[in-house]
């Protein structure tokens, strides 16, 4: 990672108990930043020091390689972890201390880690992790949270931009506690910029000090390890500040050291200013993977220009020098957010160029790199997903919306693949301009009252995959149980290749399925609760026809309340928190079981005769998927008085337990009820009917658990119907008397009355009644309802 500079991904601020900063190692008190891909965490005061050196999460155009080196970060490790090398242990919740792989997680102390081998082997995920040599993106314009798709928070403090860094935070703080008479506070600006945007960092030095002093304690404010011999500083007037070019008024201060630097009237801001130089050493970074050679010294003095470095450069590379126009010299500034790359001039003096970035800001000077750069013309190819569409248009009908809405440049841009169930499109441009000017104006669009939504997709390079290799596709549902999906993310983005986490509230699952359309072979992770579950199945359904593989596992993160399809296939009835590390490790030890999937059919009849002048339409048949239960009456009812309560208040529901208490208190109000249900539906199974007893609710059952974990069909022998499985292309069909009946069920006293079970089911209602399909309660219009199983099972 010391090869290529990768920006960080700093998602909003938040706090961060028992963490350290990484540049000046205090404890994180305040809101602070981490860096929603790597370990990084900074004071908000503190990122203009932190350089970018992300985990290199795919190829960007530039570099092509296979071997991976650990990719170290320090610090922030818990008290209990162990090194590699000597086996102690290495963490602290005291101090920032030891090392830790990004990508394979093994961990050493500073001491330690520099002996472990340099290549990295992805660790025990690394038949889920998908390599990084197999993505590219192109990514140059698009800001990382774009790339990764991370969802800004709404709620965040002003502008994280750089003009408002609050780079003086910090300082202001030592301000009020130096009330010692002895001592006296300086504003250091660090070159032209920062006293054009009035940054600021404070320093407090003796009254007496000596120049060199002074100098060395402004160094320090801006970490920069300089020998401060080579620096001095300048004063400047308040007119100073108004014009652009600060006066040099190197006379105001007395060459020699020994005397004071200040004189009896003390300005109190000074600029750091490099001391010009003849000549120096500065260093060339090769930009393709040659192991073992870091970057090569070179001096330079006040006749080098841009063609003689790279002429005196390229032997010591073992490159040949007559094919000089090949190469280009490119200066990379490595900001904390950006990186920033700009191509020198043949004939640009080297040293003018140094002497030209140390005026604007010495801090940038130490962030910058010069690199050796072979002029491939590499073709730019970014993908943008388009949703939000009408469904059902043709390849024309989405280009002429598009170009009617986005005024797309046709030369550029062309649609490459087209989804028109889900109303959307993938849109493959090959300048990068034209790509930040859609996705910018996508977000403000809406065609036919809808808005379009638009994420950057990354291309993975099936071919590369590994033989053993099947990466996860991880979805997450951060709205489902109580937040915890935001963790998940953090968690999963940090574990595997950020580029296969996909966060289902940013374009729901198609941007993750497209992405891995390719992949011979992967498994599908879906963290959320069973409506989240049946989401995501349903739109593979969908989809599968254009995967490469279109059968892939699909293992459960349970999250929020029910839960029922988590339970039956084991994985529990709820994440409370287990270490996201060990879920993986049980998603790729788990087995495969097959699970029958059904199709509900719901027809409602023609509204009556005089319904609003008689000129109302017939509801359009609807088709929706099952893959857990249906239930029709009380059952249903209270699911939706639930569901309203939820609609109201969201925020009292965060909570399982809370939610379950919401339930009792909506069954009790039922109680008093009589419902004949029996009366006013009737139940074809396989085309024969079935006489219904007295019930109030009817439930169509697939999986052994309903209602968060009950066993409704209850475990007695019964020689009229088989033992239910989860993949025996049958339902049974159970009923319930009531609300006291259900909470007998929930509490494992009773179960239902079994009904029937069979393949086929035709319900016809006779008036309107409440219907829920895994948990997604409406009240469904008199007419029929026809069940049967969906296509191949999953």
């Amino acid at each position: 990672h010391w090869q290529v500079p990768v920006a960080h991904c700093f998602g909003s601020p938040g706090h961060y108990k028992r963490k350290f900063c990484t540049v000046c190692r205090k404890s994180l008190e305040s809101p602070a930043l981490r860096c929603e891909v790597c370990e990084l965490h900074v004071h908000t005061d503190c990122i203009l020091f932190a350089c970018s050196d992300c985990r290199q999460c795919h190829q960007d155009g530039h570099q092509d390689h296979d071997t991976y080196h650990h990719h170290w970060r320090e610090g922030n490790l818990s008290s209990s972890a162990r090194c590699e090398v000597c086996k102690k242990t290495c963490g602290s919740s005291e101090v920032l201390s030891g090392m830790r792989c990004e990508w394979c997680g093994i961990l050493a102390h500073a001491a330690c880690y520099v002996i472990v081998t340099p290549e990295c082997t992805f660790g025990r995920l690394r038949n889920m992790i998908l390599p990084p040599s197999c993505v590219q993106l192109f990514s140059r314009n698009f800001s990382k949270l774009h790339c990764f798709r991370v969802t800004e928070n709404l709620q965040t403090e002003p502008d994280e931009d750089d003009d408002v860094d609050g780079s003086t935070q910090g300082s202001t703080k030592d301000v009020q506690i130096s009330t010692d008479s002895s001592k006296q506070m300086l504003k250091i600006f660090d070159g032209n910029d920062a006293v054009k945007r009035n940054q600021f960092r404070l320093i407090s030095v003796p009254r007496i000090a000596k120049n060199e002093e002074v100098v060395e304690a402004a160094l320090r404010a801006y970490y920069i390890n300089d020998d401060e011999q080579e620096y001095e500083l300048q004063t400047f007037t308040q007119q100073a500040l108004l014009s652009d070019d600060v006066i040099n008024r190197n006379d105001a201060v007395e060459d020699s050291n020994l005397s004071s630097v200040f004189r009896e009237s003390v300005p109190e801001a000074w600029i750091i200013r490099a001391k010009p130089k003849d000549e120096e050493v500065i260093r060339i970074y090769p930009a393709w993977l040659k192991v073992g050679m870091a970057y090569v010294s070179l001096r330079v003095n006040k006749d080098s220009t841009t063609q003689t470095v790279v002429k005196e450069v390229l032997p010591l590379l073992g490159k040949r020098t007559e094919c000089l126009e090949n190469y280009k010299l490119v200066e990379v500034l490595m900001g904390s957010k950006q990186v920033q790359r700009m191509v020198l001039d043949n004939q640009e003096l080297i040293l003018n160029r140094l002497k030209d970035i140390r005026k604007t800001s010495i801090r940038q000077m130490n962030q910058t790199r010069f690199y050796i750069v072979e002029n491939n013309k590499s073709i730019v190819r970014v993908n943008l997903l388009v949703g939000g569409l009408p469904p059902q248009l043709s390849r024309e009908e989405y280009a002429n919306i598009l170009k009617a809405e986005l005024a797309i440049k046709t030369n550029v841009v062309s649609v490459s693949h087209v989804y028109q169930a889900q109303g959307a499109v993938v849109l493959e441009i090959s300048c990068f301009s034209e790509a930040e000017r859609i996705y910018m104006l996508v977000k403000d669009t809406t065609v036919n009252d809808k808005p379009l939504n638009v994420v950057v997709i990354p291309e993975v390079v099936a071919s590369k995959i590994p033989q053993n290799c099947c990466p996860v596709l991880v979805f997450v549902n951060p709205k489902s149980g109580g937040l915890k999906g935001r963790d998940l993310l953090y968690s999963f983005r940090k574990l595997l290749n950020p580029h296969q986490v996909f966060e289902l509230t940013n374009g729901g699952p198609l941007p993750g399925f497209h992405t891995f359309c390719k992949v011979p072979s992967f498994r599908v992770l879906v963290c959320g609760g069973d409506g989240t579950v049946g989401w995501v199945l349903g739109a593979l359904e969908e989809i599968r026809h254009k995967l490469a593989c279109s059968e892939p596992s699909v293992a459960i993160l349970p999250l929020g309340t029910g839960n029922d399809l988590g339970r039956v296939l084991r994985w529990g009835a709820g994440y409370s928190g287990e270490d996201p590390y060990s879920i993986l490790v049980s998603v790729d030890e788990a087995d495969d079981v097959l699970m029958d999937r059904w199709t509900i059919l719901l027809d409602a009849d023609e509204p009556a005769e005089g319904a609003e002048n008689g000129v109302a339409e017939p509801e359009p048949p609807k088709i929706v998927q099952m893959n857990n239960y249906c239930g029709l009456g009380i059952d249903a009812e209270l699911s939706l008085d639930f569901h309203h309560a939820r609609e109201e208040e969201p925020g009292k529901f965060n909570s399982r337990f809370h939610n379950k208490g919401v339930y009792v208190k909506v069954g009790l109000q039922k109680i008093s009820h009589t419902r004949n249900l029996h009366k006013d539906i009737k139940l074809q199974v396989d085309q024969q009917e079935v006489e219904l007893p007295s019930i109030e609710g009817l439930i169509f059952i697939n999986i052994p658990s309903w209602g968060s974990g009950a066993d409704l069909w209850g475990s007695d022998s019964d020689n009229r119907f088989e033992k239910p499985r989860i993949d025996d292309g049958l339902l049974e069909v159970v009923g319930v008397t009531g609300v006291v009946h259900m909470g007998q069920v929930q509490g494992g006293f009773r179960s239902g009355i079994r009904i029937a079970q069979g393949s086929y089911f035709r319900v016809t209602l006779l008036k309107p009644i409440p219907v829920q399909v895994d948990g997604e309660p409406w009240i469904q219009a008199p007419g029929r309802i026809i069940i049967s199983a969906a296509g191949p099972k999953v």
